[in-house]
């Protein structure tokens, strides 16, 4: 439990990491140890930061894990007032613990330089610190390769132990730049002991040995380069390829190398020529763009599924993002004083560029375009599997785009004059405006909106036929965009579709249309002679009476006027009425004493 609390992350993860690695027996003193170092390597980097590239989190693991392995072999560096130092010698190796430990050394080392080497891009002068790391880790990478050639381990530990040495050697000659030396180191490491040890085990167990055999292959292909093959930048493009859309350090490895190796080729490149003018390339960033476009471009071609296609597509517009704000960076204010002509040539850049990245991008939503539509094909079949399927409306979300994009295209500065390039724009402008409108009708025949529909198939027809008639002069621009005779085609047959789909849909409305299924809106309470289909009266909404009810005339209640009482003459009372009595004093005196008149 104390180890548990002392390593931090996961209680669970600390026990399994304290066990006995698998290769020695259960006493600890077997007569052959293993230790499968590449799988053991392999886990701890994906379980532990390297799948996201963070090399700081693979770092304070090593570490935890060495403090646990040396608490639970007791083989402390002293305490915590006084460092003694300890070797793992032959000795004691008694567990194969112990060449864990050297393991987890030299990986903490490797892994510290990895860190320190995405941290020199921006701070140069952690290079050498880099470099020392390295050193550290072959270090105990030959320590570890000493201590197995004892007789207690096992003949595939030795095997993986020269190729773990040998891997890291090959690493720290390949930053020193020592191109042959680290070829060879490599290679060795490659084909001698790597491929013997897949072919000599299972496949499951093979896997990881080709794994690493395909990581270092791009090493191989960039070194041979250096010393003068110049088939390795095609050979690591085609590595570029087939690793498909996957991402992590193989990925970020294969980009790295291109960009060093362009870099190098980059050096030579002084100018570019479009449109008939030659513009200057000073920038270095902008030099290595412009000198990979062509290969960018044809293996965007040769991608071989719409996922690789895409990530190159998005590779290619970041690069040239960064090739634009590298040009705006050296044109703002606050940087040194061009001359007029410099910096005209330098917006003429920035407009070649920008020309660029809003090319690709129409040519990336085309081919989403393209394979939505094989997609529409297919909606049948989508609709039964239950997935979901796509609609016109997403193709008209890409037309809009790129409309949008050609827009940005005729405002580019320096091009306002050239009428040739207009003139381009606007025929490729009208080219997608016709394929927009074709699934703007799609959309509203999937609504039966017939009239709407074939309207803009005849605004299809005319925006296909500017272009035919137009297009003379402009045939070899317009050979990558959709073909325009492809769609009048299709808009011809699709109008036949529409003028019969709209008759069926008429007569089948007046067939069906009969009174017992026409909603008069009268309620139930008047309709009760007729009888009617009508689905309001299982609705919550039901209609039964009209509510509140109208008015309706009804009898009024007479008013009696007694019009005789001005005319009678009533009998007099006053000899009914009894008399008042007098008062005064002399009354008030009678009436105590009794005396009554």
């Amino acid at each position: 439990m104390a180890a548990e609390r002392q390593g931090g992350r996961g209680g669970g993860e600390e026990n399994k990491e304290n066990e006995r690695p698998v290769g020695t027996g259960a006493d600890g003193l077997s007569d052959s140890l293993g230790l499968e170092i590449l799988q053991i390597v392999k886990e701890s980097q994906q379980q532990h930061g390297l799948r996201h590239g963070d090399f700081q989190r693979y770092r304070g693991y090593c570490s935890r894990r060495l403090r646990r392995l040396r608490k639970t072999l007791n083989f402390k560096m002293g305490n915590r007032h006084k460092f003694t130092g300890k070797k793992v010698t032959e000795e004691i190796l008694s567990d194969n613990r112990y060449l864990l430990l050297i393991l987890m050394d030299a990986e903490r080392a490797w892994s510290y330089a990895m860190q320190l080497k995405q941290e020199a891009n921006t701070e140069p002068r952690k290079r050498f610190h880099l470099l020392s790391r390295l050193r550290k880790a072959v270090k105990h990478a030959e320590e570890l390769e000493r201590l197995c050639e004892s007789n207690r381990v096992d003949a595939k530990t030795k095997l993986e132990a020269q190729a773990y040495m040998a891997y890291l050697t090959g690493m720290l000659r390949f930053e020193h730049q020592e191109w042959k030396a680290a070829m060879e180191v490599t290679a060795f490491n490659q084909e001698t002991i790597y491929e013997k040890l897949a072919n000599a085990f299972t496949e499951e167990q093979a896997v990881l040995y080709n794994q690493r055999v395909e990581e270092i292959s791009p090493n191989i292909r960039y070194c041979a380069y250096n010393i003068g093959d110049q088939s390795a930048m095609n050979e690591l493009m085609q590595m570029r390829l087939r690793s498909g859309g996957t991402e992590g350090l193989l990925a970020e490895k294969l980009e790295a190398l291109i960009t060093q190796t362009r870099a190098k080729q980059a050096a030579t490149m002084s100018e570019v020529e479009w449109r008939g003018r030659t513009v200057p390339v000073k920038i270095d960033r902008v030099r290595i763009f412009l000198l990979g476009l062509a290969d960018n471009e044809a293996a965007i071609v040769q991608a071989e599924n719409e996922e690789t296609r895409e990530r190159l597509f998005e590779s290619l517009l970041s690069e040239c993002r960064d090739a634009i704000q590298a040009v705006r960076e050296d044109l703002k204010p606050d940087q040194p004083r061009l001359s007029s002509s410099d910096s005209l040539l330098m917006r003429y850049l920035c407009s070649y560029l920008t020309y660029i990245k809003l090319s690709t991008a129409i040519k990336r939503n085309e081919s989403m375009a393209k394979s939505l539509q094989k997609a529409l094909l297919q909606q049948q079949r989508s609709e039964e599997d239950g997935k979901r399927t796509p609609r016109p409306q997403d193709l008209i979300r890409l037309y809009d785009i790129i409309l949008q994009n050609l827009v940005e295209l005729t405002q580019l500065p320096g091009l306002e004059e050239d009428k040739n390039f207009q003139k381009e724009i606007g025929l490729k402008t009208l080219v997608y405006k016709a394929y927009r409108c074709f699934f703007i009708a799609q959309s509203y025949v999937l609504v039966k909106k017939w009239s709407e529909a074939l309207v803009l198939y005849e605004r299809v027809l005319k925006y296909a036929g500017e272009v035919q008639s137009e297009a003379g002069a402009f045939t070899n621009s317009l050979k990558e965009l959709p073909d325009v005779q492809d769609l009048i085609t299709q808009v011809n047959a699709e109008k036949y579709s529409l003028q019969a789909a709209a008759i069926l849909d008429a007569n089948d409305n007046h067939e069906t249309e009969s009174p017992s299924q026409v909603k008069d809106g009268k309620p139930l309470s008047e309709r009760f002679e007729t009888f009617c289909l009508d689905p309001s009266l299982v609705s919550k909404q039901v209609n039964l009476v009209h509510f509140p009810p109208g008015f309706q005339p009804i009898p009024c209640k007479p008013l009696f006027f007694d019009l005789a009482l001005n005319h009678v003459a009533f009998p007099p009372l006053e000899d009914k009425v009894e008399q008042k009595a007098k008062s005064g004093l002399t009354g008030y005196i009678k009436g105590i004493f009794g005396f009554k008149s």
